[in-house]
Formats: C-alpha cells, structure tokens, sequence
C-alpha cells in the first residue's frame, strides 16, 4: 500500500508539473496570440477593402459599358440621319421632274438629280470605282467576249457601277470583259 501511495503522490506531482507547464505555455504564447489576431484581422480588412475595390470597379465598368453602348447608339442615329439629310435634294429634285409635263424639262430635271445624287455621296466621301481595267477585287465579271480590238483584261461595257469608301468596297461594279 505503501508502494501505492507514493505512485499515487508521484503522479499528482507530475499532474501540478504539467499544470504549472501549461499556466506558463499561455503567457509566452499570448503575445504571438495578439500579434497573430492583429494580423488576421488586418488580412481581414486588406480582403475587405480589396473586395470593395473590386466591386466599385465592376459597377464602374458596367456603367461605362451601358454608356459605350448608348453612345454607340446615337453615333449610329447621327450617322443615319446626316446620310438622309445629304440624299433628301435628290427626292426634292425628282419629285419636281415628275409633276412636268415638258418631256425637256423632265430630262434636265433627271440630269440635275443625278448630278445632286453624285454630289451626296461625294459629300459622304463614296467615290465610283474606276472600270478601265479588270480588278476582281473591284469588278464582277458578268459577261466575257472574244475580241481582237480589245486588250487582255479590258472592261469593254459596264452595266452597274461599283462604289467605294475607302477601302470597303460597297457594291462590285458589274461589267463585261474582253478576251
């Protein structure tokens, strides 16, 4: 019994030990605690302050994305009416030549919307494609002859003209070919 008690002693020891060991643990570890607590909740107001930036700046871009479009919209509209407004003088001009009853009257006023048509789409910098030579980029073939008057890949007729702006090609002109 004796053996007993003193193993029983000899571990109530070793229990206030630990007890004493871990009392200590705390104090050493509590100021890596703060420091660690600090530092999460500055991660944590880094994160939020990140996210907050993050969302001003989608709503940002949203925003800006709803008033490209609507620019994009008007610009569209302004194009569309200034093209309109640049073609009206040639229903003006036709309009005038129908309600004539003198057959020379009609073909001067047809002679004057044509050449108020070739001045709007000047205006609207629509240049006519030259047709002297065959292009395939600017010409569409149609026809074909075999003639000996003629040189390889001259444009002998031409039955629609082809406009341009620019580099856009906006209608083929349609023509005949030669050999």
């Amino acid at each position: 019994m004796d053996n007993e008690k003193e193993v029983s002693e000899a571990a109530e020891e070793q229990v206030a030990a630990e007890e004493k060991t871990e009392k200590k643990k705390p104090k050493k570890a509590d100021p890596e605690l703060r420091k660690l607590e600090k530092q999460l909740e500055a991660a944590k107001a880094e994160a939020a302050a990140a996210n907050d930036k993050y969302l001003r700046m989608m709503a940002e871009y949203d925003n800006f994305r709803k008033r490209s479009a609507k620019e994009r919209e008007g610009a569209y509209a302004d194009a569309y009416a200034d093209c309109i407004e640049n073609i009206l003088p040639v229903l003006d001009n036709l309009s005038r030549a129908a309600g004539s009853d003198h057959f020379e009257a009609v073909k001067k006023g047809l002679e004057m919307t044509a050449k108020a048509f070739e001045d709007a789409l000047s205006k609207m910098g629509i240049t006519e494609i030259e047709t002297k030579t065959f292009d395939p980029n600017l010409h569409n073939a149609v026809m074909h002859i075999e003639d000996e008057n003629y040189g390889e890949g001259e444009i002998v007729e031409v039955f629609q003209k082809g406009y341009r702006k620019g580099d856009k090609i906006i209608r083929y002109a349609m023509v005949k070919v030669a050999n």
